[in-house]
């Protein structure tokens, strides 16, 4: 898919076979690395929240129209009519071009987009592209910017702005993640992550209210907390007026964080 191709009419809706195909492209491309998971679901999330923020952009410019494009950017910026603002040097398009020093370009791009955002400090910044790791008497990046260069390109196939996927693309793809990585150690995909079959019917036997808050003390990837909302919002047929608070704890920091990304998608679709 080409840059231009960003608002075509007949744009590819990813469902889950297209989301679990294009994902496990990008994981052949990390074979051999535990930290893959990671690095995917980061990627899938900054793809998104980019993608994002264009549909919207596109929205506001139908609005505000002849202005030059750096005083309508420092308008949409500080009157924040978009609920996410990326920097023009930070955006997945502009990154995906760089030919050198891609790892610490693109650390550099979810730095400031976090800046930018504080809701998502801790979240989209928490993986290192551009790390090394010792080994065999020499530093070396885990991740070097050719494989890294092809995987952004896999990520820049489609569109995955609010009106291209389904709306828990994060959570479902985080969910079979899970499954191709432990299925990759040999180990079953449930001493990782509760089936979801298994957290809807927990759901659905909690029966979530209207305003209520819920607490996950081993929140992982965040699905069971997802799933309440889910429940919730197709009870009352997609109109919340008042969301459920959701809180959640977890040891291994980095599971943390991908559970924020898991559960940030109810706020970039936006609660109805």
């Amino acid at each position: 898919m080409d840059d231009n191709s960003l608002f075509k009419e007949d744009k590819e809706i990813v469902d889950i076979k297209v989301l679990e195909s294009w994902l496990k492209n990008a994981a052949d491309l990390l074979r051999g690395r535990s930290e893959g998971l990671y690095y995917i679901i980061t990627l899938l999330f900054y793809k998104r929240l980019c993608d994002v923020f264009d549909y919207e952009l596109k929205e506001v410019k139908e609005e505000i129209k002849d202005l030059p494009e750096k005083e309508f950017n420092k308008i949409v910026k500080e009157a924040k009519l978009t609920r996410i603002f990326i920097p023009k040097e930070a955006h997945f398009q502009e990154v995906r071009k760089t030919t050198v020093n891609l790892g610490e370009r693109l650390d550099n791009a979810l730095f400031l987009i976090s800046k930018e955002n504080p809701q998502l400090q801790g979240v989209i910044d928490t993986v290192q592209f551009n790390e090394t790791r010792y080994d065999a008497g020499q530093y070396k990046r885990i991740i070097d910017d050719n494989t890294l260069s092809k995987l952004l390109e896999v990520f820049n196939r489609y569109t995955i702005g609010l009106d291209e996927t389904e709306p828990d693309i994060i959570g479902r793809a985080y969910e079979y993640l899970l499954r191709l990585y432990a299925a990759g150690k040999g180990k079953t995909a449930g001493e990782f992550y509760t089936p979801q079959e298994v957290a809807f019917l927990m759901a659905y036997c909690l029966d979530p209210q209207q305003g209520e808050e819920i607490y996950d003390p081993a929140v992982g990837s965040g699905g069971l907390l997802i799933k309440n909302h889910l429940v919730l919002k197709e009870k009352l047929g997609g109109k919340i007026e008042r969301p459920l608070k959701l809180y959640g704890q977890e040891i291994d920091h980095l599971t943390f964080a991908l559970a924020k990304i898991n559960i940030c998608y109810i706020t970039i679709r936006c609660i109805e």
